[in-house]
């Protein structure tokens, strides 16, 4: 049973993850093509995220009131209405609300995918099971922008396969055997959730830069990078290409540097991927007159920092006592979503206002930061993963 349920709640992370991978390059093509500016096309971007996070402070006490399967159901049902509602009409701020409510509802079903998953794996497999938890997402996010030549045969098409999916998808959860996280008294009211998220910021942190560098590395990405890149003389074809390239070279190492971090400490493998790919974005900064060499630079970049969001939370279980975990699985979304808002605005700012600077040193600047902080003050999760 605890496979059955392993399998099917991967599966449900890489539909959502397709779902994803899909809409941001998608709209940003749309938007782009209708002659929308880059900074509005950003904007609008960033309603994925909001959701996110005005979700995130109310999430703690459903789940531990009604358990994991109520709340990933409710979640995934939020997802395909409203990417079925999307053909209906093609407005800012109807795709905005739209784009909003995915936001929600994709957070209610990563977080309680995430917090039952690190909740039963040993401690000895849960580097791997998260990076599997990575890989299928990986999988569904790199298949997603594989989409967007489809709004050249019909611009409704991409939103209805991927509402039909996910509604498969949807379906096989009403076989899973309902569960509830560790009891704890203490999330009774809001303001005891806020210091819930106070007390874990104390322990984990460190942990949580890892999945906000990837929020902005990941949202920038796809829902930026497109805008530069058709600027820049790259088709859409090429585009997605490049962008199913960097979320393939994720998939590949996914697992390998998790089983790594189980034996070497989430913060030496944090520090050699961050490291490693800042240099892979600053070379592809050289590159982007070649397709074929931006292409191999973003597939090793992907292969680096694809899976700081994984690392990111297999960290934060290690650091956080067991009764604090959907806690901490809440804030690693809320980091995650901070650094997405900030990847499609400040991306489209960055382009156009900086025109005569490569989109890629944005990225491998707040890679270098990351680092830092890493390197400075994560030593106290060495300590966690040897114990």
């Amino acid at each position: 049973m605890n496979r059955f349920r392993f399998w099917i709640l991967v599966s449900i992370v890489a539909i959502s993850g397709f779902s994803q991978g899909m809409l941001l390059p998608l709209i940003a093509v749309i938007f782009e093509n209708s002659g929308l500016s880059s900074t509005m096309n950003g904007l609008n971007a960033t309603a994925l995220y909001i959701g996110i996070l005005l979700a995130s402070p109310f999430m703690e006490q459903p789940l531990r009131k009604y358990g994991y399967k109520p709340v990933i159901i409710a979640g995934g049902f939020l997802v395909v209405i409203s990417l079925a509602l999307f053909p209906l009409w093609q407005t800012f701020w109807f795709w905005f609300i739209l784009r909003l409510l995915i936001g929600i509802g994709d957070h209610a079903l990563h977080f309680a995918t995430q917090t039952w998953i690190t909740s039963f794996s040993p401690l000895e497999k849960r580097g791997r099971n998260i990076s599997l938890y990575g890989v299928f997402f990986g999988i569904g996010f790199a298949t997603g922008p594989l989409m967007t030549p489809l709004v050249n045969i019909n611009q409704s098409l991409p939103f209805i396969a991927s509402s039909l999916l996910c509604l498969i998808g949807w379906v096989f959860l009403f076989f899973l055997k309902n569960e509830h996280p560790e009891h704890d008294d203490g999330v009774n009211s809001f303001m005891e959730t806020i210091k819930r998220f106070s007390k874990a910021w104390k322990y984990g942190w460190i942990a949580f830069l890892p999945p906000l560098g990837y929020g902005f590395l990941e949202s920038s990405l796809n829902g930026s990078f497109p805008i530069y890149a058709l600027r820049n003389g790259i088709d859409v074809g090429s585009v997605s290409i490049l962008l199913a390239s960097f979320a393939i070279g994720g998939i590949v190492f996914q697992i390998p540097l998790g089983i790594l971090s189980d034996k070497w400490g989430r913060r030496n493998v944090l520090l050699s991927i961050l490291s490693s790919g800042c240099i892979a974005f600053i070379t592809a900064s050289f590159l982007e007159s070649s397709i074929i060499g931006l292409g191999i630079c973003i597939f090793i970049a992907g292969m680096l920092v694809g899976s700081t969001f994984s690392l990111g939370i297999s960290y934060m279980t290690d650091l956080m006592p067991k009764n604090l975990l959907p806690t901490g699985n809440l804030m690693c979304g809320i980091a995650f979503s901070v650094g997405s808002l900030g990847g499609p605005f400040l991306g489209g700012l960055f382009i156009q206002f900086f025109q005569g600077i490569s989109f890629f040193h944005i990225i491998s600047f707040l890679l270098f930061v990351i680092f830092l902080l890493t390197y400075s003050y994560g030593d106290k999760g060495m300590v966690a993963v040897r114990q």
